[in-house]
């Protein structure tokens, strides 16, 4: 079943202990207002950022523990809010549902909400079934060919622009695009690498592709009228990279084919 705006999943975890709760209420103006609710609301989307323990639910990966060491500094409880698209995740900020989320930096969603540095890098690439000779990213653009592709997502919004001939075929979610190679609907399906090394385990025969077709840098988003949470937060993400918490956050995670992003913001908004 799909989750509506109006009716997430919801999910709470402690953070720190009281000791380090009560060191780290700082009088920061930027942020007061989380520290005065005790909370920071996180939305989140089906992705390679997290996964979800099937039996206890609870949920693990290189977002959730960025999330809670954010709540962590603040002294705040984390709370988890599970959409199921990235529109939905930007309608839940511009409603004032949730006080950050993540979000691959795409230009045309600048306009609508505030961007942090980027946290992490991954390549968006193609898994290819047996039999199809397709080597190269630059293979898969020819007519007939079918691109399984995330609707709405960074993935699609890179991909959009620069495919020439093929065709795009949209699904909801990842595991939707899957379903759609799997079948026989779509001849290639587009992603991000740690997501298709998965899927390739389960479709004997296929492989992912060595060259990729862009990039999606991950960053820490928040309304696009906060400017000073997005100042305090992209303080927060340059620190979390420094430190080395992003790094041992995706060796913990053990995902393959996510790269630390260097230091700074190439994308930094004017």
């Amino acid at each position: 079943m799909k989750t509506r705006l109006r009716d997430p999943l919801i999910m709470t975890a402690p953070v720190a202990s009281a000791a380090n709760a009560s060191a780290q209420q700082i009088s920061d103006q930027r942020v007061e207002d989380l520290v005065r609710a005790g909370r920071v609301r996180v939305a989140l989307f089906p992705s390679f950022l997290y996964t979800k323990d099937p039996v206890t639910g609870e949920l693990r990966g290189v977002g959730i523990e960025v999330a809670r060491a954010l709540a962590a500094r603040l002294g705040v409880e984390v709370v988890s809010v599970e959409y199921p698209s990235p529109p939905k995740v930007v309608e839940c900020l511009k409603a004032g549902a949730c006080d950050v989320a993540f979000l691959g930096i795409d230009p045309s969603r600048i306009a609508e909400v505030g961007f942090s540095p980027p946290f992490m890098e991954v390549d968006f690439i193609y898994l290819v079934p047996a039999g199809l000779p397709i080597r190269s990213v630059a293979d898969a653009d020819r007519s007939g060919v079918r691109i399984a592709v995330v609707r709405n997502h960074a993935m699609d919004l890179v991909l959009s622009p620069i495919l020439k001939q093929a065709e795009l075929v949209r699904a909801e979610t990842p595991d939707g695009t899957f379903d759609l190679l799997r079948t026989g609907h779509a001849d290639v399906q587009a992603g991000v690498r740690p997501a298709l090394l998965e899927y390739s385990t389960q479709l004997p025969g296929s492989r992912v592709l060595e060259d990729r077709y862009g990039v999606n840098r991950v960053a820490m988003v928040v309304p696009k009228d906060q400017a000073g949470r997005l100042a305090y937060i992209s303080e927060f993400i340059e620190e979390a990279k420094a430190s080395g918490l992003v790094r041992e956050a995706i060796e913990r995670a053990g995902s393959r084919g996510i790269q630390v992003a260097p230091p700074g913001n190439p994308n930094a908004q004017k």
